[in-house]
């Protein structure tokens, strides 16, 4: 036994997991997993835990040392110090998971298994060489992640939504949900925060269309952005946001707190699942009615997905300006008809064209951005919401990404179609003084 260990506490039962693969026949891994428990059992957790990652490293690397050598196992110094590792990696951290975290090119991290874990990366994904060491490991990381933030996840609560310390947001659900094994997703809080230029630079849009979108924000134009899952819809809400005045109260609303505003006035907001016994629950209906009574110049909504839209047309027809928020949608009519069906979700006695003079007098833009087959994220289409014709929603489509061709690469060329009409809102850009900006970014498309 050695400094900063002492045995630990076996009289506390441990209770069978459901979760257990069937017995391993490789000796080699069997020989591995014995030694793993064997240096478990010397280690006091008490103790470990007041040690940092380095010390504790070599503690354990001491250990795994001792015990190879008096057992004469063949194990090089390259594969005590790999064991070593992964026994920190599962005492400190999120076990195989923390490589891939720290690896700042990977944007999602998906486990299917205990050897199947994928990555996304540039927007394409990939099978990477790290695995679990059976289903009962993903179990122990998933209830670990549960547990920082106060919920359990098990046979009775088998689906947990989370965010680590960074705000990369977790989603985990097991057996009897998940058949074959606990699956594990993480979409990655980016440590580096882009702005408009930055996604001019990596193609997501051009040096007009940034104009277009930075005047839109300073201007305090409504905007709603759609998208598919993992297109950049919080990535450019992000980018946008960075042109909002210091000056005004900002007050966020999310289900997992994924936004990074940099303005001094921000209070940000977020919704609480329903305790075990099935109460407790706030949702993002809740928070946006709580918002009105806070004094906000802007309401930004992470993402609407129910019956809150009603209350945010409502918001943003009664004094809320510049209000921003996110759809899932396949193209700019897609999502205006989606915020009417979540209107109804709620409010099914409305009036169909009710619901729709609400719509055209909250919304000024829709902004849809896609993620191509050659894994850039792009913006597709600047729609604005111009008025009603009969019952019809009408729009006009500002600028419009038209496929040209593939290079050799697989890499997708096209350009912007720009229609350079006058826009409704012509007045608040007027009254902001971004009127001829706006019709010379128009010109730039």
């Amino acid at each position: 036994m050695k400094p900063g260990f002492g045995r630990r506490d076996m009289t506390q039962p441990v209770a069978p997991n459901p979760f257990v693969l069937p017995a391993v026949a490789d000796p080699a891994v069997l020989e591995t997993r014995d030694l793993r428990e064997r240096v478990l059992k010397e280690i006091d957790p008490r103790q470990a835990a007041l040690l940092t990652p380095q010390v504790l490293h070599r503690e354990i690397e001491r250990v795994i040392h001792q015990i190879a050598n008096e057992d004469r196992l063949g194990l090089s110094g390259r594969e005590q110090s790999r064991l070593a590792e992964e026994l920190v990696q599962d005492m400190t951290g999120l076990g195989p998971l923390e490589p891939l975290l720290a690896d700042d090119s990977i944007t999602d991290i998906m486990v299917n298994g205990p050897d199947a874990i994928y990555v996304e990366r540039r927007g394409q994904l990939e099978r990477v060489d790290v695995r679990f060491r059976d289903a009962t490991h993903i179990m122990v990381v998933a209830q670990k992640i549960a547990a920082r933030i106060g919920r359990r996840i098990d046979e009775s609560s088998p689906m947990v939504d989370a965010r680590l310390v960074d705000g990369s947001r977790i989603n985990a659900i097991v057996p009897p949900l998940a058949i074959d094994s606990p699956c594990i997703s993480i979409r990655k809080f980016p440590k580096r925060r882009l702005d408009l230029q930055a996604m001019v630079d990596n193609g997501t849009m051009t040096a007009g269309i940034a104009r277009l979108l930075g005047i839109a924000a300073a201007a305090r134009l409504n905007i709603l952005i759609s998208g598919g899952t993992g297109s950049g819809k919080t990535t450019l809400l992000n980018a946008m946001s960075q042109l909002i005045s210091p000056k005004e109260r900002i007050i966020s609303i999310e289900d997992a707190a994924e936004l990074q505003l940099q303005q001094p006035h921000v209070i940000r907001l977020e919704t609480r699942p329903p305790s075990l016994e099935g109460g407790g629950q706030v949702t993002q209906n809740d928070l946006l009615r709580n918002a009105l009574r806070m004094r906000p110049d802007r309401i930004i909504l992470g993402e609407v997905r129910g019956a809150e839209a009603f209350d945010m047309l409502q918001a943003m027809n009664t004094g809320h300006d510049g209000s921003i928020s996110t759809i899932h949608a396949n193209s700019t009519r897609d999502a205006l008809v989606r915020v009417e069906n979540m209107v109804l979700m709620g409010h099914f006695n409305l009036p169909v064209r009710a619901i729709r003079s609400q719509i055209v007098g909250a919304l000024d833009l829709i902004i849809q951005i896609e993620r191509m087959r050659d894994g850039v994220r792009r913006i597709v289409q600047v729609s604005e919401v111009c008025g009603l014709e009969g019952d019809i929603i009408t729009t006009n489509d500002h600028a419009t990404f038209e496929y040209q061709q593939e290079d050799a690469n697989g890499g997708i060329a096209g350009r912007y179609d720009s229609a350079r009409i006058r826009p409704g809102f012509m007045p608040r850009l007027e009254l902001y003084g971004q009127d001829r900006a706006w019709l010379a970014a128009m010109r730039e498309v």
